[in-house]
Formats: C-alpha cells, sequence, structure tokens
C-alpha cells in the first residue's frame, strides 16, 4: 500500500490513471453490464484510436515545448488526399497509403517544423496559420462534400481485424510502443527531451535543435495522416468536416498524462493513460444519453483542469508560498 501511495505521488500521470480506474467502476456498475460489455470495449478502443495516434504525435512536439494546432486540419486533408489518390489519379491502395503519410509528414516538418524551427517563429502562431490554411484548402477542393471511397485495404484498415483484435486497435499500439522506443532508447529521443528542457543549451552542446524541430513536426504530421486514414476507413469516405475537435482533445490527452506544456518532461506512456481517460468519459457519457455537445463541454474542462495540473507540478513550491500568503491576508483581515 506504501508503494502505491509513494508510486501515486510521484508520477505524474497515476492521478489520472486512477481516475480512469474509478470511471471503469462507476460506469460498470450504473450501465448494468453494458459498459464492460465485449461490443462496448473494443468499441471504445477502436473509436479512441484517431485520439490515441494523433497524441502520441503530438507528445513529441509538446515536449519540444510546442504544440501543433494544425493536426485536425492535416487529418481531414490527408481523408481528401487520399480519396483523390484513389478516385482520381487511380493509385493502388497501399502505395496511396504511403504516399498520404508522406504528404502529412511534410505538411508537418516542411511547412510548420522550419517556420518554427528555422524561422524560430511562434509555433502558436504558425499552426493556428496552417490549420486555417489547410482548412481551406479542404473546403475548396472537397466543395464541402463528402467523397466516397471503395477499396478492400481501407474497409480493412477501419473494419478489419487480426487474431480477434479491430485492425485500429493494432495501429494504436504499433504507434504506442515506436514512439515509446524512439523517445527511450534513441538519440532522436534523447534530443527531443533536450530542446524541450533548454533550447539554448542543447544548441550550444551540439544538438541540431532545428532538425529536431522539424522532425518533431513532421511526426505529428504523418500521425495526423494515419489518423486520417483510420478515420477514413471506419467512415468509409473523405469528409471536409472531421478532425475539428482533436487538437483540443489531444492537446488535453498529453497534458493530463503528465507532459509538460513547457517541455522537456513526460512521454507517451502517460499519454496513452490520458487518451484512455478522455475516450472511456465520453464513452460512458455517451451509453447514458449525454449529447455531443455537452462531450465537448467536458473535453473544454478537462483541458483546463490538466492546464492546471500542468502548472501545478511544475512549480509545486509556488503553489505552497500563494497558499501561504493567502492564509496571512486571512488572518490579517
Amino acid at each position: 500500500m506504501s508503494r502505491l501511495l509513494g508510486w501515486t505521488a510521484t508520477s505524474r500521470y497515476a492521478a489520472v490513471l486512477l481516475l480512469v480506474v474509478g470511471i471503469v467502476a462507476y460506469f460498470s456498475a450504473s450501465e448494468q453490464g453494458r459498459f464492460l460489455s465485449t461490443a462496448n470495449i473494443e468499441n471504445l478502443f477502436s473509436s479512441v484510436s484517431i485520439l490515441w495516434i494523433v497524441s502520441v504525435g503530438m507528445t513529441f512536439v509538446v515536449l519540444t515545448g510546442g504544440i501543433d494546432l494544425s493536426v485536425g486540419a492535416v487529418l481531414a486533408l490527408s481523408g481528401l488526399i487520399l480519396s483523390k489518390l484513389f478516385n482520381g489519379v487511380g493509385v493502388p491502395s497501399l502505395l496511396a497509403v504511403v504516399l498520404t503519410i508522406v504528404v502529412g509528414a511534410l505538411l508537418g516538418g516542411g511547412i510548420n517544423g522550419l517556420l518554427i524551427g528555422r524561422a524560430r517563429l511562434s509555433f502558436f502562431v504558425v499552426t493556428l496559420g496552417t490549420a486555417s490554411l489547410y482548412q481551406g484548402i479542404v473546403s475548396i477542393w472537397s466543395q464541402t462534400k463528402t467523397t466516397y471511397i471503395s477499396s478492400s485495404l481501407i474497409d480493412g484498415i477501419g473494419f478489419g481485424s487480426a487474431l480477434g483484435v479491430a485492425t485500429p486497435i493494432w495501429i494504436m499500439l504499433a504507434v504506442f510502443l515506436v514512439g515509446f522506443c524512439v523517445l527511450r532508447w534513441t538519440y532522436f529521443g534523447r534530443d527531443v527531451y533536450a530542446v524541450g528542457g533548454n533550447i539554448d543549451a542543447a544548441r550550444l552542446s551540439g544538438i541540431n535543435t532545428t532538425a529536431t524541430l522539424v522532425a518533431a513536426y513532421a511526426i505529428v504530421g504523418a500521425c495526423a495522416a494515419l489518423a486520417g486514414v483510420v478515420q477514413a476507413g471506419r467512415l468509409g469516405a473523405s469528409s471536409p468536416i472531421v478532425g475539428t475537435d482533436i487538437p483540443l482533445s489531444a492537446a488535453a490527452a498529453v497534458l493530463l498524462g503528465g507532459t509538460s506544456f513547457v517541455g522537456g518532461v513526460g512521454g507517451v506512456t502517460g499519454t496513452v493513460v490520458g487518451v484512455l481517460f478522455i475516450g472511456t468519459l465520453q464513452n460512458g457519457l455517451a451509453i447514458n444519453g449525454v449529447s455531443s455537445f455537452w462531450q465537448q463541454v467536458v473535453t473544454g474542462a478537462i483541458l483546463i483542469v490538466a492546464v492546471g495540473i500542468d502548472r501545478i507540478q511544475q512549480d509545486p513550491r509556488a503553489m505552497r508560498f500563494r497558499r501561504r500568503a493567502t492564509s496571512k491576508e486571512t488572518n490579517n483581515e
């Protein structure tokens, strides 16, 4: 018990993991077996696969001290590119998927990464601008119409299974394992943490900070494109309105998972805990008949709480100081 309490006190995502367990217990008891049914569990994991994939990529960017607000637009644009490669050009299915992911990486690293890493522009301004740019391209190119995709490969990505497990679940697990290994055991992962910890010190130590930032934004762009492929598979079409809530949900998941908003601290393990928290809560609310609009309210509130938790974890001594100051002011009054 003491070890559990010690881990809870030191781990940046332990409290969120305990909340996930509590939410599962609550909905399991209140929904009389519907929540823990095999069909619902598979639906839960399949539905969070898109957020999971994007959030793992977002972790790399947040670890560098930035954020990418364009991931939702990249997701929508990737689905559209995929449909155009199928329907317009007639590119083979596998090649079309690979090209779509490559384009996503180029949009992330070639535009966002270079503007932020080399031109030293604000990540917030750059990614907010490219989000509007990409979304505008999607609206113009698609004429705000849904384009259907007919491909056995894409259908398999969306609704196929292997060893009794849905394909989207296999994809999101693979993305997590790759992200975990890259951050834990590669020099690039070390550089990502160093850039987020102190970019000037990282530069003086010989790290190519520009290349690291470009690669980080390329990774989140590729993940957003892969999520767009999975989304297209689940819908059987590319839609210009998908992905609008992905940037905030991914940011909330990353922050809930203990990755610091100022960079240098965190990892993908905590991120997937944050994703499971959001996904489990939304799934339980949906079973209870709560509308999607209220689910958006809940997600926004979670993001605010996550930022607050991150602030407290960054400087717990400052929080204690404020409490003492407030107490003294109250006593003086």
